[in-house]
Protein backbone atom coordinates (compact mmCIF):
# COMPACT_ATOMS: atom_id res chain seq x y z
CA UNK A 1 0.00 0.00 0.00
CA UNK A 2 1.03 3.62 -0.63
CA UNK A 3 0.70 7.06 0.45
CA UNK A 4 1.71 10.72 -0.35
CA UNK A 5 1.05 13.84 1.67
CA UNK A 6 2.79 16.52 1.48
CA UNK A 7 3.74 17.85 5.56
CA UNK A 8 2.49 14.93 7.05
CA UNK A 9 3.71 11.84 9.30
CA UNK A 10 3.79 8.56 7.89
CA UNK A 11 4.51 5.20 8.86
CA UNK A 12 5.13 1.66 6.91
CA UNK A 13 5.20 -1.85 8.68
CA UNK A 14 4.75 -5.01 7.60
CA UNK A 15 1.39 -5.56 9.24
CA UNK A 16 -1.37 -3.22 8.74
CA UNK A 17 -2.73 -3.44 12.47
CA UNK A 18 1.10 -2.07 13.30
CA UNK A 19 0.51 0.34 11.21
CA UNK A 20 -2.59 1.81 12.55
CA UNK A 21 -1.19 1.62 16.17
CA UNK A 22 1.82 3.35 14.92
CA UNK A 23 0.07 6.61 13.37
CA UNK A 24 -2.50 6.86 16.39
CA UNK A 25 0.46 7.63 18.93
CA UNK A 26 1.88 10.46 16.72
CA UNK A 27 -1.67 11.73 16.48
CA UNK A 28 -1.63 11.50 20.28
CA UNK A 29 1.26 13.82 20.23
CA UNK A 30 3.74 10.76 20.11
CA UNK A 31 7.00 11.09 18.06
CA UNK A 32 8.54 8.80 15.66
CA UNK A 33 10.36 6.93 18.06
CA UNK A 34 6.91 6.90 20.02
CA UNK A 35 5.56 5.12 16.68
CA UNK A 36 8.16 3.23 16.17
CA UNK A 37 8.44 1.76 19.59
CA UNK A 38 4.61 1.15 19.71
CA UNK A 39 4.28 -0.84 16.16
CA UNK A 40 7.20 -2.91 17.09
CA UNK A 41 5.51 -3.95 20.33
CA UNK A 42 2.39 -4.68 17.81
CA UNK A 43 4.63 -6.53 15.71
CA UNK A 44 6.16 -8.95 18.00
CA UNK A 45 2.43 -10.10 19.04
CA UNK A 46 1.14 -10.14 15.27
CA UNK A 47 4.39 -11.78 13.92
CA UNK A 48 5.06 -14.00 15.93
CA UNK A 49 7.58 -16.25 13.72
CA UNK A 50 9.42 -12.90 12.80
CA UNK A 51 10.09 -11.34 15.60
CA UNK A 52 9.49 -10.70 19.65
CA UNK A 53 11.13 -8.59 22.47
CA UNK A 54 13.27 -11.92 23.20
CA UNK A 55 15.12 -10.85 20.30
CA UNK A 56 17.37 -7.66 19.42
CA UNK A 57 16.45 -4.27 17.76
CA UNK A 58 18.97 -1.74 15.60
CA UNK A 59 17.92 1.51 14.60
CA UNK A 60 18.99 5.11 13.40
CA UNK A 61 17.26 8.11 14.18
CA UNK A 62 17.32 11.10 12.17
CA UNK A 63 16.64 14.68 13.75
CA UNK A 64 15.98 16.94 10.95
CA UNK A 65 18.30 19.68 11.71
CA UNK A 66 20.98 17.06 11.87
CA UNK A 67 23.40 16.71 8.93
CA UNK A 68 23.26 13.02 10.07
CA UNK A 69 21.36 10.13 11.88
CA UNK A 70 22.51 8.69 14.67
CA UNK A 71 22.42 4.53 15.06
CA UNK A 72 21.80 2.48 18.29
CA UNK A 73 23.19 -1.29 18.25
CA UNK A 74 20.53 -2.97 20.29
CA UNK A 75 22.52 -6.98 19.65
CA UNK A 76 22.13 -8.66 22.94
CA UNK A 77 25.95 -10.90 23.48
CA UNK A 78 26.49 -14.71 23.75
CA UNK A 79 26.11 -15.71 27.45
CA UNK A 80 29.25 -15.59 29.50
CA UNK A 81 29.77 -19.19 29.40
CA UNK A 82 29.14 -19.87 26.28
CA UNK A 83 31.37 -22.29 24.90
CA UNK A 84 32.58 -23.33 20.82
CA UNK A 85 34.47 -26.36 22.65
CA UNK A 86 31.64 -27.55 23.92
CA UNK A 87 29.72 -27.52 20.95
CA UNK A 88 32.17 -28.93 18.74
CA UNK A 89 32.84 -31.74 21.31
CA UNK A 90 29.13 -32.56 21.23
CA UNK A 91 29.68 -33.75 17.33
CA UNK A 92 28.77 -30.01 15.45
CA UNK A 93 30.06 -28.64 12.71
CA UNK A 94 28.63 -25.58 12.75
CA UNK A 95 26.49 -23.96 14.85
CA UNK A 96 22.75 -26.12 15.92
CA UNK A 97 20.17 -23.61 14.10
CA UNK A 98 17.62 -24.12 17.33
CA UNK A 99 18.23 -24.60 21.28
CA UNK A 100 19.28 -23.95 24.17
CA UNK A 101 23.35 -22.90 22.48
CA UNK A 102 21.20 -20.51 20.05
CA UNK A 103 19.93 -18.17 22.94
CA UNK A 104 21.53 -14.60 23.09
CA UNK A 105 20.99 -11.96 25.71
CA UNK A 106 17.76 -10.01 24.27
CA UNK A 107 18.71 -6.36 23.15
CA UNK A 108 14.98 -5.38 22.46
CA UNK A 109 13.69 -4.03 25.44
CA UNK A 110 17.33 -1.98 26.52
CA UNK A 111 16.99 -0.49 23.09
CA UNK A 112 13.62 0.65 23.43
CA UNK A 113 13.91 2.44 26.63
CA UNK A 114 17.44 4.32 25.23
CA UNK A 115 15.46 5.41 22.37
CA UNK A 116 12.54 6.90 24.40
CA UNK A 117 14.90 8.42 26.97
CA UNK A 118 15.88 10.52 24.46
CA UNK A 119 13.63 10.62 21.79
CA UNK A 120 10.15 9.80 23.50
CA UNK A 121 7.60 11.87 24.17
CA UNK A 122 4.70 9.65 25.53
CA UNK A 123 4.59 7.10 28.40
CA UNK A 124 5.94 3.86 27.99
CA UNK A 125 2.71 2.47 29.06
CA UNK A 126 0.80 4.10 26.91
CA UNK A 127 3.05 2.76 23.81
CA UNK A 128 2.93 -0.76 25.27
CA UNK A 129 -1.01 -0.88 25.63
CA UNK A 130 -1.80 -1.54 22.16
CA UNK A 131 0.15 -4.19 21.59
CA UNK A 132 -0.71 -5.65 25.07
CA UNK A 133 -4.57 -5.53 24.50
CA UNK A 134 -3.40 -8.01 21.09
CA UNK A 135 -1.65 -10.04 22.81
CA UNK A 136 -4.31 -10.80 25.42
CA UNK A 137 -7.65 -10.31 23.04
CA UNK A 138 -6.14 -12.52 20.35
CA UNK A 139 -6.40 -11.93 16.17
CA UNK A 140 -7.33 -13.93 13.90
CA UNK A 141 -4.40 -14.95 12.13
CA UNK A 142 -3.49 -14.70 8.40
CA UNK A 143 -3.00 -17.41 5.58
CA UNK A 144 0.86 -16.17 5.78
CA UNK A 145 1.05 -16.79 9.51
CA UNK A 146 -0.77 -19.71 9.00
CA UNK A 147 1.86 -21.50 7.08
CA UNK A 148 4.73 -19.98 8.85
CA UNK A 149 3.11 -21.87 11.77
CA UNK A 150 3.20 -24.85 9.60
CA UNK A 151 6.45 -25.17 8.27
CA UNK A 152 7.86 -24.66 12.53
CA UNK A 153 5.09 -26.86 13.76
CA UNK A 154 7.45 -29.76 14.54
CA UNK A 155 10.26 -27.43 16.51
CA UNK A 156 7.25 -25.71 18.26
CA UNK A 157 6.01 -29.22 19.44
CA UNK A 158 9.31 -29.72 20.97
CA UNK A 159 8.27 -26.63 23.83
CA UNK A 160 5.14 -27.49 25.67
CA UNK A 161 4.56 -23.69 26.20
CA UNK A 162 5.34 -22.63 22.89
CA UNK A 163 2.73 -25.62 21.81
CA UNK A 164 0.25 -24.42 23.59
CA UNK A 165 0.23 -20.61 22.65
CA UNK A 166 1.01 -21.46 18.98
CA UNK A 167 -0.79 -24.80 17.95
CA UNK A 168 -3.96 -26.09 17.70
CA UNK A 169 -4.37 -29.41 19.92
CA UNK A 170 -0.94 -29.87 18.69
CA UNK A 171 -1.25 -29.19 14.68
CA UNK A 172 -0.84 -26.11 13.23
CA UNK A 173 -4.30 -24.14 13.08
CA UNK A 174 -5.68 -23.11 10.24
CA UNK A 175 -6.03 -19.50 8.66
CA UNK A 176 -8.38 -17.69 10.92
CA UNK A 177 -7.37 -19.14 14.26
CA UNK A 178 -7.96 -17.00 16.83
CA UNK A 179 -4.23 -16.44 18.63
CA UNK A 180 -4.08 -14.77 21.76
CA UNK A 181 -0.70 -14.80 24.36
CA UNK A 182 -2.11 -13.64 27.80
CA UNK A 183 1.53 -14.24 29.20
CA UNK A 184 3.17 -11.72 26.42
CA UNK A 185 0.41 -9.36 27.55
CA UNK A 186 1.19 -9.52 31.11
CA UNK A 187 4.97 -9.33 30.20
CA UNK A 188 3.92 -5.72 28.36
CA UNK A 189 2.27 -4.62 30.72
CA UNK A 190 4.82 -4.94 33.51
CA UNK A 191 7.50 -3.02 31.32
CA UNK A 192 5.56 -0.41 30.34
CA UNK A 193 4.45 0.41 33.69
CA UNK A 194 8.24 -0.88 35.61
CA UNK A 195 10.84 -0.07 33.07
CA UNK A 196 13.68 -1.67 31.16
CA UNK A 197 14.70 -2.96 34.80
CA UNK A 198 11.22 -5.38 34.73
CA UNK A 199 12.79 -7.05 31.45
CA UNK A 200 16.79 -7.45 33.06
CA UNK A 201 15.79 -8.31 36.56
CA UNK A 202 13.02 -9.80 38.26
CA UNK A 203 9.75 -12.68 37.25
CA UNK A 204 10.35 -11.97 33.50
CA UNK A 205 14.45 -12.15 34.06
CA UNK A 206 13.93 -15.35 36.41
CA UNK A 207 11.36 -17.18 33.88
CA UNK A 208 14.36 -16.77 30.99
CA UNK A 209 16.84 -18.02 33.07
CA UNK A 210 14.55 -20.89 34.12
CA UNK A 211 14.34 -22.20 30.57
CA UNK A 212 17.94 -21.49 29.54
CA UNK A 213 20.05 -20.60 32.03
CA UNK A 214 21.26 -22.87 34.96
CA UNK A 215 21.21 -26.60 34.40
CA UNK A 216 19.41 -25.91 31.17
CA UNK A 217 21.75 -23.34 29.22
CA UNK A 218 24.67 -20.94 29.55
CA UNK A 219 22.28 -17.53 29.82
CA UNK A 220 22.93 -16.47 33.80
CA UNK A 221 21.60 -13.39 35.81
CA UNK A 222 24.71 -11.40 35.52
CA UNK A 223 24.15 -12.26 31.40
CA UNK A 224 20.77 -10.27 31.49
CA UNK A 225 21.45 -7.62 34.11
CA UNK A 226 25.12 -6.25 32.45
CA UNK A 227 23.56 -6.04 28.87
CA UNK A 228 23.86 -2.52 27.61
CA UNK A 229 22.88 -1.53 24.24
CA UNK A 230 25.02 1.37 23.00
CA UNK A 231 24.56 4.36 20.78
CA UNK A 232 26.79 4.37 17.40
CA UNK A 233 27.95 6.27 14.62
CA UNK A 234 26.49 4.66 11.45
CA UNK A 235 29.10 4.82 8.79
CA UNK A 236 28.20 6.45 5.77
CA UNK A 237 29.46 6.21 2.15
CA UNK A 238 28.52 7.85 -1.12
CA UNK A 239 26.89 6.05 -4.56
CA UNK A 240 26.99 7.91 -7.55
CA UNK A 241 26.16 11.39 -5.46
CA UNK A 242 23.56 9.63 -2.82
CA UNK A 243 24.86 8.90 0.74
CA UNK A 244 23.63 5.81 2.54
CA UNK A 245 24.41 5.27 6.28
CA UNK A 246 23.97 1.70 7.73
CA UNK A 247 25.18 0.43 11.26
CA UNK A 248 29.03 -0.44 11.84
CA UNK A 249 29.54 -3.89 12.71
CA UNK A 250 28.81 -6.44 14.19
CA UNK A 251 26.14 -5.30 11.82
CA UNK A 252 26.22 -6.72 8.17
CA UNK A 253 25.54 -2.98 6.68
CA UNK A 254 28.62 -1.99 5.05
CA UNK A 255 28.44 -5.55 3.04
CA UNK A 256 25.39 -3.59 1.12
CA UNK A 257 27.92 -0.28 1.22
CA UNK A 258 30.98 -2.28 -0.21
CA UNK A 259 28.96 -4.00 -3.02
CA UNK A 260 27.69 -0.66 -4.01
CA UNK A 261 31.17 0.80 -4.50
CA UNK A 262 32.12 -2.29 -6.71
CA UNK A 263 28.60 -1.49 -8.57
CA UNK A 264 29.90 2.06 -9.18
CA UNK A 265 32.89 1.03 -10.82
CA UNK A 266 30.41 -0.06 -13.57
CA UNK A 267 27.93 1.94 -15.82
CA UNK A 268 24.43 1.44 -15.26
CA UNK A 269 22.48 -0.74 -18.08
CA UNK A 270 19.85 0.37 -20.32
CA UNK A 271 17.13 -0.67 -17.74
CA UNK A 272 17.00 -1.98 -14.30
CA UNK A 273 16.79 -5.68 -15.12
CA UNK A 274 18.88 -5.24 -18.02
CA UNK A 275 21.44 -8.65 -17.81
CA UNK A 276 24.69 -7.20 -17.84
CA UNK A 277 23.19 -4.79 -15.04
CA UNK A 278 21.86 -7.41 -12.69
CA UNK A 279 25.36 -9.52 -13.33
CA UNK A 280 27.30 -6.75 -12.22
CA UNK A 281 24.97 -6.42 -8.98
CA UNK A 282 25.14 -10.00 -8.54
CA UNK A 283 29.18 -10.45 -9.14
CA UNK A 284 29.40 -6.96 -6.64
CA UNK A 285 27.29 -9.31 -4.39
CA UNK A 286 29.43 -12.22 -4.09
CA UNK A 287 33.00 -10.02 -3.61
CA UNK A 288 31.04 -8.23 -0.72
CA UNK A 289 30.17 -11.15 0.69
CA UNK A 290 33.65 -13.08 0.57
CA UNK A 291 34.43 -9.62 2.62
CA UNK A 292 32.23 -10.13 4.78
CA UNK A 293 32.77 -14.06 5.63
CA UNK A 294 36.04 -13.67 6.01
CA UNK A 295 36.28 -10.85 8.26
CA UNK A 296 32.95 -9.04 10.19
CA UNK A 297 31.85 -9.89 13.41
CA UNK A 298 32.37 -8.13 16.96
CA UNK A 299 34.00 -5.47 16.43
CA UNK A 300 36.43 -6.31 19.24
CA UNK A 301 37.77 -9.42 17.36
CA UNK A 302 37.81 -7.87 14.07
CA UNK A 303 41.45 -7.75 12.42
CA UNK A 304 40.61 -5.20 9.41
CA UNK A 305 38.62 -2.09 9.94
CA UNK A 306 35.70 -0.55 8.26
CA UNK A 307 38.12 1.86 6.78
CA UNK A 308 39.92 -0.58 5.34
CA UNK A 309 37.11 -2.82 3.88
CA UNK A 310 35.14 -0.09 2.41
CA UNK A 311 38.60 1.90 1.16
CA UNK A 312 39.25 2.50 -2.85
CA UNK A 313 42.34 -0.51 -2.68
CA UNK A 314 40.04 -2.99 -1.37
CA UNK A 315 37.47 -2.30 -3.92
CA UNK A 316 40.01 -2.07 -6.42
CA UNK A 317 41.05 -5.99 -5.56
CA UNK A 318 37.79 -7.07 -5.38
CA UNK A 319 36.88 -6.06 -9.04
CA UNK A 320 40.27 -6.64 -10.78
CA UNK A 321 39.04 -10.20 -11.87
CA UNK A 322 35.28 -9.03 -12.81
CA UNK A 323 34.29 -10.22 -16.49
CA UNK A 324 31.03 -8.82 -17.94
CA UNK A 325 30.58 -12.20 -19.87
CA UNK A 326 31.17 -14.39 -16.83
CA UNK A 327 29.51 -15.65 -13.12
CA UNK A 328 32.43 -16.77 -10.07
CA UNK A 329 31.19 -18.90 -7.46
CA UNK A 330 29.62 -17.64 -4.66
CA UNK A 331 28.55 -18.30 -1.35
CA UNK A 332 24.91 -19.67 0.52
CA UNK A 333 22.30 -17.41 1.06
CA UNK A 334 20.32 -18.27 4.47
CA UNK A 335 17.06 -16.56 5.42
CA UNK A 336 15.72 -14.93 8.32
CA UNK A 337 12.81 -13.82 10.06
CA UNK A 338 12.82 -10.02 10.84
CA UNK A 339 10.38 -7.07 11.03
CA UNK A 340 11.30 -3.98 9.48
CA UNK A 341 9.65 -0.45 9.73
CA UNK A 342 9.74 3.24 8.40
CA UNK A 343 8.58 6.48 10.24
CA UNK A 344 9.04 10.43 9.88
CA UNK A 345 6.58 12.35 12.39
CA UNK A 346 5.17 15.79 11.62
CA UNK A 347 8.57 17.60 13.08
CA UNK A 348 9.94 15.14 10.11
CA UNK A 349 12.19 12.89 12.61
CA UNK A 350 12.76 10.07 10.94
CA UNK A 351 13.38 6.48 12.22
CA UNK A 352 14.61 3.20 10.80
CA UNK A 353 14.10 0.13 13.13
CA UNK A 354 14.30 -3.31 12.26
CA UNK A 355 14.23 -6.28 15.10
CA UNK A 356 14.37 -9.79 15.45
CA UNK A 357 14.50 -13.57 16.24
CA UNK A 358 16.74 -14.52 13.82
CA UNK A 359 14.95 -17.23 12.37
CA UNK A 360 11.71 -18.47 12.41
CA UNK A 361 9.87 -18.70 15.85
CA UNK A 362 13.65 -18.29 16.82
CA UNK A 363 15.19 -20.84 19.17
CA UNK A 364 11.96 -22.76 19.47
CA UNK A 365 11.79 -21.72 23.57
CA UNK A 366 9.17 -19.74 24.96
CA UNK A 367 10.50 -18.20 28.34
CA UNK A 368 8.22 -19.94 30.55
CA UNK A 369 4.72 -17.56 31.51
CA UNK A 370 6.30 -14.90 29.86
CA UNK A 371 4.85 -15.96 26.45
CA UNK A 372 8.20 -14.48 25.30
CA UNK A 373 10.04 -16.16 22.35
CA UNK A 374 13.89 -16.32 22.71
CA UNK A 375 15.91 -15.77 19.77
CA UNK A 376 18.68 -18.25 18.07
CA UNK A 377 20.66 -15.46 16.95
CA UNK A 378 23.76 -17.43 18.28
CA UNK A 379 22.93 -20.11 15.82
CA UNK A 380 24.84 -17.62 13.44
CA UNK A 381 28.26 -17.72 15.04
CA UNK A 382 30.84 -19.47 13.57
CA UNK A 383 32.63 -22.76 14.96
CA UNK A 384 35.80 -22.09 13.01
CA UNK A 385 38.50 -21.88 15.34
CA UNK A 386 39.84 -18.20 15.62
CA UNK A 387 36.90 -16.92 13.24
CA UNK A 388 36.11 -13.59 13.83
CA UNK A 389 32.33 -14.17 14.46
CA UNK A 390 33.49 -17.92 16.44
CA UNK A 391 31.10 -18.39 19.32
CA UNK A 392 32.93 -16.97 22.61
CA UNK A 393 31.33 -16.00 26.16
CA UNK A 394 29.88 -12.10 26.15
CA UNK A 395 30.50 -12.10 22.03
CA UNK A 396 28.53 -10.25 19.56
CA UNK A 397 27.28 -12.00 17.07
CA UNK A 398 27.77 -11.03 13.27
CA UNK A 399 23.86 -9.50 12.65
CA UNK A 400 22.35 -9.97 9.72
CA UNK A 401 19.96 -6.58 10.61
CA UNK A 402 20.73 -3.57 8.99
CA UNK A 403 18.37 -0.24 9.18
CA UNK A 404 19.00 1.99 6.68
CA UNK A 405 18.83 5.61 6.20
CA UNK A 406 19.21 7.46 2.36
CA UNK A 407 20.28 11.03 0.89
CA UNK A 408 19.73 11.72 -2.51
CA UNK A 409 20.46 15.38 -3.48
CA UNK A 410 18.01 16.77 -4.81
CA UNK A 411 15.53 13.94 -4.38
CA UNK A 412 14.47 11.28 -1.86
CA UNK A 413 15.37 11.17 1.62
CA UNK A 414 14.93 9.51 4.65
CA UNK A 415 14.50 5.78 6.24
CA UNK A 416 14.38 1.79 4.60
CA UNK A 417 15.04 -1.56 5.06
CA UNK A 418 13.85 -4.76 4.45
CA UNK A 419 13.63 -8.39 6.26
CA UNK A 420 15.25 -10.73 4.92
CA UNK A 421 18.69 -12.38 6.53
CA UNK A 422 21.15 -12.85 4.16
CA UNK A 423 19.44 -10.98 1.60
CA UNK A 424 18.98 -7.64 3.38
CA UNK A 425 22.04 -6.31 1.81
CA UNK A 426 21.11 -7.82 -1.38
CA UNK A 427 18.03 -5.76 -0.91
CA UNK A 428 19.71 -2.67 0.21
CA UNK A 429 21.80 -2.71 -3.20
CA UNK A 430 18.81 -2.77 -5.48
CA UNK A 431 16.76 -0.53 -3.69
CA UNK A 432 19.63 1.79 -3.74
CA UNK A 433 20.36 1.34 -7.55
CA UNK A 434 16.61 1.44 -8.34
CA UNK A 435 16.25 4.77 -6.35
CA UNK A 436 19.73 6.32 -7.73
CA UNK A 437 20.49 5.03 -11.10
CA UNK A 438 16.79 4.72 -11.96
CA UNK A 439 15.27 7.44 -10.53
CA UNK A 440 12.26 5.50 -9.25
CA UNK A 441 10.16 5.84 -6.62
CA UNK A 442 10.05 4.30 -3.21
CA UNK A 443 6.95 2.20 -4.35
CA UNK A 444 8.72 1.39 -7.37
CA UNK A 445 11.68 0.74 -5.58
CA UNK A 446 9.81 -1.58 -3.39
CA UNK A 447 7.60 -3.55 -5.80
CA UNK A 448 10.16 -4.77 -8.69
CA UNK A 449 11.14 -8.02 -8.57
CA UNK A 450 14.60 -9.01 -7.16
CA UNK A 451 17.56 -11.11 -7.64
CA UNK A 452 18.99 -13.40 -5.06
CA UNK A 453 22.28 -14.45 -5.06
CA UNK A 454 23.04 -17.53 -3.86
CA UNK A 455 20.50 -20.08 -2.12
CA UNK A 456 20.43 -22.63 1.08
CA UNK A 457 22.09 -25.53 -0.52
CA UNK A 458 25.21 -24.08 -1.15
CA UNK A 459 25.20 -23.92 -4.94
CA UNK A 460 27.51 -21.89 -5.58
CA UNK A 461 26.48 -20.46 -9.19
CA UNK A 462 22.71 -20.35 -8.17
CA UNK A 463 20.61 -17.41 -8.52
CA UNK A 464 16.95 -17.00 -7.54
CA UNK A 465 14.52 -14.30 -9.25
CA UNK A 466 11.17 -13.52 -8.95
CA UNK A 467 8.33 -13.68 -10.99
CA UNK A 468 8.03 -10.68 -13.07
CA UNK A 469 11.79 -10.67 -13.77
CA UNK A 470 11.78 -10.78 -18.02
CA UNK A 471 12.93 -13.33 -20.18
CA UNK A 472 15.89 -12.07 -21.86
CA UNK A 473 16.74 -11.20 -17.82
CA UNK A 474 17.32 -14.97 -17.28
CA UNK A 475 18.31 -15.98 -20.46
CA UNK A 476 21.41 -12.62 -20.12
CA UNK A 477 22.04 -14.18 -17.03
CA UNK A 478 22.39 -17.96 -17.92
CA UNK A 479 24.73 -17.07 -20.94
CA UNK A 480 26.59 -15.38 -18.29
CA UNK A 481 27.34 -18.91 -16.41
CA UNK A 482 24.28 -18.42 -13.78
CA UNK A 483 21.88 -21.17 -12.48
CA UNK A 484 18.79 -18.95 -12.12
CA UNK A 485 15.68 -20.46 -10.60
CA UNK A 486 12.26 -18.87 -10.75
CA UNK A 487 10.22 -18.35 -7.77
CA UNK A 488 6.25 -17.10 -8.07
CA UNK A 489 5.01 -14.49 -6.07
CA UNK A 490 4.81 -15.21 -2.34
CA UNK A 491 8.10 -17.01 -2.76
CA UNK A 492 8.97 -16.60 1.98
CA UNK A 493 12.12 -15.64 1.34
CA UNK A 494 12.20 -12.36 -0.88
CA UNK A 495 12.34 -10.20 1.81
CA UNK A 496 9.65 -7.77 3.32
CA UNK A 497 10.99 -4.15 2.52
CA UNK A 498 9.32 -0.77 4.08
CA UNK A 499 10.48 2.83 3.27
CA UNK A 500 9.43 6.17 4.18
CA UNK A 501 11.18 9.20 2.10
CA UNK A 502 10.65 12.64 1.81
CA UNK A 503 11.31 14.41 -1.58
CA UNK A 504 13.52 16.97 -0.53
CA UNK A 505 12.66 19.49 -3.50
CA UNK A 506 9.07 19.68 -3.05
CA UNK A 507 8.84 18.52 0.87
CA UNK A 508 6.31 15.60 0.03
CA UNK A 509 6.26 12.01 1.43
CA UNK A 510 6.40 8.93 -0.23
CA UNK A 511 5.76 5.69 2.16
CA UNK A 512 5.60 1.94 0.74
CA UNK A 513 4.77 -1.28 2.23
CA UNK A 514 6.04 -3.99 0.67
CA UNK A 515 3.16 -6.04 -1.29
CA UNK A 516 4.71 -9.43 -0.47
CA UNK A 517 3.66 -8.77 3.25
CA UNK A 518 0.51 -7.79 4.97
CA UNK A 519 1.77 -4.09 5.61
CA UNK A 520 -0.02 -0.85 4.97
CA UNK A 521 1.21 2.95 5.37
CA UNK A 522 -0.50 5.06 7.35
CA UNK A 523 -0.56 8.85 7.44
CA UNK A 524 -1.65 11.75 9.45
Amino acid sequence: MTEQHSGAAMIATPHFLASTIGIEVVRDGGSAVDAAIAANAALAVLLPDQTSIGGDCFFMVWEPSAESPAGFNGSGRAPARADADQVRGAGFGAMPRRGLWTVTVPGTVDAWFHAHERYGRLPMSRLLAPASNLARDGFDISPRLAAAIAANAADLALDPVAAAIFLNGGAAPAPGFRLANPGLANSLDRIGVEGRSAFYEGPIAAAILSVAGGDNGWLSEEDLARHAGAWVEPVSTTYRGATLWEIPPNSQGITAQLALKLMEREAFGTTWDDPAWLHVQIEAKKRAFSIRDQYLGDPGAMSVSVEVVLDSGTVDRLWSDFDPWASTPGQATLPGDTVYLATIDRDGLAVSLIQSIYQGFGSGLVAGNTGIVLQNRGSYFSLVPGHPNELAGGKRPLHTLMPGMIDIPGGWRGPLGTQGGDAQAQIHMQLVSHLVDDGADPVTAVERARWFAGDARYEPYAVVVEAGMRFESIEGLQQRGHQVTQVEPGWPHAGFAQAVLRDSSTGELAGTADPRAEGSVEVL
